[in-house]
C-alpha cells in the first residue's frame, strides 16, 4: 500500500541527514536551539520552542520529499548526471521522514484527545 503526500517546494540544504549517538541529540532540540525549561518566563524561544522544532523537522520532510520528486524527474529525463542509487536513496528519506511525521502527529492527536477525556 503505497502512501501519497503532496509535493512541495522547498531549498535541498535541509536534507534529513541527522546521526545520532546513545548521548548526542540533534540540533533542533539542543538547549542552545531556543529550548527552554520548563519554568522559565517566556514560552517563545529564540527558536520559537516545540513548535520552532515542528516547523523545522516539516520544513526538513518536505525538502526530502521535493528533492526526492526532483530526482525521480530527472532520472524520467534520463539525465545522465543523476544516480538511480541516489534517487532511491532520497525516496526512501523521504518515505521514513513522512512516516515518523504521521506517527508524531497521531500521538499528538491522541495526547490531546486523553487531555480532553480527563474529568476535572
Amino acid at each position: 500500500m503505497a502512501i501519497a503526500f503532496p509535493q512541495a517546494r522547498f531549498h535541498r540544504k535541509t536534507a534529513m541527514d541527522l546521526k545520532l549517538s546513545p548521548i548526542s541529540m540533534p540540533n533542533s532540540v539542543r538547549p542552545s536551539a531556543g529550548i527552554r525549561p520548563a519554568g522559565s518566563a517566556s514560552t517563545q524561544g529564540v527558536g520559537g520552542g516545540f513548535s520552532g522544532a515542528l516547523k523545522s523537522a516539516l520544513n526538513s520532510v518536505s525538502a526530502a520529499q521535493s528533492d526526492a520528486t526532483r530526482l525521480q524527474q530527472e532520472i524520467q529525463m534520463e539525465n545522465p548526471k543523476v544516480s538511480l542509487e541516489e534517487t532511491m536513496v532520497a525516496i526512501q528519506k523521504a518515505q521514513i521522514g513522512f512516516q515518523a511525521t504521521l506517527h508524531v502527529r497521531n500521538r499528538m492527536v491522541q495526547a490531546y484527545t486523553d487531555i480532553m477525556n480527563m474529568q476535572v
